[in-house]
């Protein structure tokens, strides 16, 4: 596709101002310097100008170049509202390029202008062209729309330089069409919630901050621009010490006609938390005068765990209920089984405690959870309930102890015919409950329990709370008829409503909607592969032993994979005949076949690799000696939304049986 000669021009011009921007030809003149000085020997008179282009890729200075150059097409591409939306870029004079914008309704552009005092990586050395380094990204939520900044080195400043163009008023929320004014949006209440995240050289996440930041100060601002200075808190016991400082820029656009003054807004401000506050106190009183009622019943009911604060990533105590809310995955999950599987998925972390002293509380906001992609089992209980309330199922949290009495959380739904399953967050499993009878007598045969669960204290989700008020709290012989008050304590549903219904307090925060994956299957199955297969002929070398791979023995392991991430989610086998009549055909008479399949939820094949060696069947398999052995590895990475996944791994070898 030829350009015409203006529009030809005006692309030079614009890649020649990048280009001095960047101050790309004294980087190329410096590497040149260098490249003729150790590269030109005596006896050489010149050096080809494809010596030079291939210094300059090594020096990483065209993929730089690359990577700046942001090329904006004039079709206008609908954006999915599951998609994360990457940051929307203006030039220095803050005028919209082309981009996908309404000029009728109002935006709130926000930049991010860099950070400082992240005192904790002030002896960070300067990462060099190409090195892999850690990473701060930093996510935002906004009213259903979802952010993600471009990843910066860890730095005591770090170079954060990104724009993100927030629609103020959305049509899915109700607003209509109009043009809001400043009146209409200073009742907008929502936040915007930030979380930053860092993750290491070996791809580990890390909370770093979450922050909510009131943004309506923009209104009584001159022109509707303002600057502000964001002082970031750690997280969990750190939530009072200070991680840094982001300077940000708010912008109206389309600018504002007539802004507002800053003491009508300040104004509308302290009335909001002055209603939060005494609508949470009136809950707090509620709660004490039902905790106090709740012991009265009998007396052991203190030990029993039941949970109705919670305290957040930021250290603040929330009712238990705000953690769950009927979410919706649009077509990103098809099926309530699948929500689990995808749950599973996710990494478990238990929140982390300096020093001993048992386990340290800390429930996640969603937003955090989800773009540090693991989290404990609350947070995965707490995700799961609200998949399975927007599937219209009767769900709850369930908060209990497991085997030797570790505290643990749960989800259970509860059937129009009675019937009562348990979903294990952690690990996609479901178990139907059938209680036991105490006063059964002994030769009565009652049904063992196979769930790992032995006291349960509470259930609740968005709309209700209960505390489990029977005689005994062993789950086996609990009766889990909620509506019969002399088995489970309710608590008031309008109480809960006033504090946990959407847009009842300024303080509660709101849930994001589910991303799609980011990840292609395909690609990354194929690399973490070959990086396998090298770590194994590494293995078998230092051993002194040669490695010969099939590929077709490895394809043949394909169809295993997708049987056994099949069975995960649905709980159906299929496809294993085919498998196993494969596998026969290509196993000539007189040979062995050995295989070991096994289930990550990470990408990093040296750690996938460390892991497999642990287990004495797989070694065996790696290590294999013998009369014509072939080696083969498969992996199979199944993808789910938030980026999470499902990598499958499977090792084999077949080999001449010498007796």
């Amino acid at each position: 596709m030829s350009l015409p000669p203006e529009k030809a021009s005006e692309l030079k011009q614009l890649i020649h101002q990048q280009l001095s921007k960047m101050d790309v030809h004294g980087r190329i003149r410096e590497i040149l310097a260098e490249t003729i000085r150790e590269e030109l020997a005596p006896d050489q008179q010149h050096l080809s100008t494809e010596d030079l282009i291939k210094a300059l890729r090594r020096r990483g200075i065209i993929d730089d170049v690359m990577k700046e150059l942001n090329f904006v097409t004039d079709s206008v591409e609908q954006e999915l509202p599951s998609s994360p939306k990457q940051p929307i870029c203006f030039d220095r004079q803050s005028t919209l390029k082309k981009t996908n914008i309404d000029p009728t309704r109002r935006y709130l552009y926000l930049q991010v202008l860099g950070g400082k005092a992240f005192l904790e990586h002030l002896q960070e050395p300067e990462p060099l062209p190409g090195q892999v380094c850690s990473t701060f990204t930093l996510c935002l939520h906004y009213r259903n729309q979802r952010f993600r900044s471009k990843p910066v080195p860890c730095a005591c400043e770090p170079d954060f330089h990104d724009g993100f163009l927030l629609e103020v008023h959305r049509e899915s929320l109700g607003d209509g069409t109009r043009m809001a004014d400043s009146t209409t949006m200073l009742s907008i209440s929502d936040p915007i919630h930030m979380v930053l995240i860092k993750t290491d050289i070996f791809g580990e996440t890390t909370l770093v901050a979450s922050y909510f930041l009131e943004w309506r100060s923009v209104l009584g601002s001159e022109n509707g621009v303002t600057s502000l200075t964001v002082e970031l808190m750690g997280v969990g016991t750190e939530s009072k010490v200070s991680v840094g400082i982001l300077n940000i820029k708010l912008e109206m656009y389309p600018p504002l006609n007539q802004t507002l003054s800053q003491e009508v807004v300040n104004t509308q401000l302290a009335l909001e938390r002055q209603k939060t506050a005494e609508k949470e106190r009136l809950f707090l009183v509620y709660a004490k005068q039902w905790w106090r009622e709740y012991l009265q019943i009998r007396p052991s009911h203190n030990s029993r765990l039941v949970k109705i604060f919670a305290q957040d990533e930021n250290g603040v105590n929330r009712p238990v209920c705000s953690y769950v809310k009927p979410l919706r995955a649009g077509r990103l999950l098809d099926t309530p089984r699948q929500a689990a599987r995808f749950v599973n998925v996710l990494g478990y972390e238990r929140a982390p405690v300096i020093g001993g002293g048992g386990k340290q509380e800390q429930w996640c906001t969603l937003l955090a959870f989800l773009c540090r992609n693991k989290g404990d089992c609350e947070d995965h209980a707490n995700l799961l309930c609200s998949l399975l309330l927007g599937y219209g199922l009767e769900a709850f949290v369930c908060v209990g102890t497991k085997a030797k009495g570790v505290p643990h959380a749960w989800v259970m739904t509860c059937g129009t015919d009675g019937t009562i399953t348990f979903w294990e967050s952690l690990t996609g499993h479901r178990y139907i409950h059938k209680p036991t009878n105490p006063d059964e007598p002994p030769v009565a045969e009652q049904p063992k329990p196979l769930y790992p669960y032995r006291t349960i204290g509470c259930v609740f989700n968005h709309q209700m709370f209960l505390g489990n008020c029977q005689p005994s709290d062993a789950v086996e012989t609990c009766v889990f008829d909620l509506n019969d008050e002399s088995k489970w304590k309710p608590m008031s549903e309008e109480a809960i409503k006033s504090v946990c219904a959407p847009g009842a307090t300024t303080s509660l925060p709101p849930f994001p909607p589910l991303c799609a994956s980011t990840i292609d299957a395909s690609v990354t199955s194929n690399e973490i592969e070959m990086q396998l297969r090298l770590l194994v002929s590494e293995h078998r070398k230092d051993l002194g032993l040669t490695t010969v791979w099939e590929d077709q023995l490895s394809y043949l392991l394909s169809p295993a994979l997708a049987s056994y991430e099949f069975e995960r989610t649905t709980s159906i086998s299929a496809g294993n005949e085919e498998f196993q009549d494969a596998i026969r055909r290509a196993v000539p008479d007189g040979h062995t076949f050995k295989g070991f399949p096994i289930h990550f939820v990470y990408r990093n094949a040296r750690r996938a690799f460390a892991t497999c060696l642990r287990s004495p069947f797989c070694e065996e398999i790696i290590c294999c000696r013998g009369d014509q052995v072939r080696l083969a590895v498969r992996v199979r990475v199944f993808t789910y939304p938030e980026s999470a996944c499902a990598v499958w791994i499977m090792f084999a070898c077949k080999y001449r049986s010498v007796l």
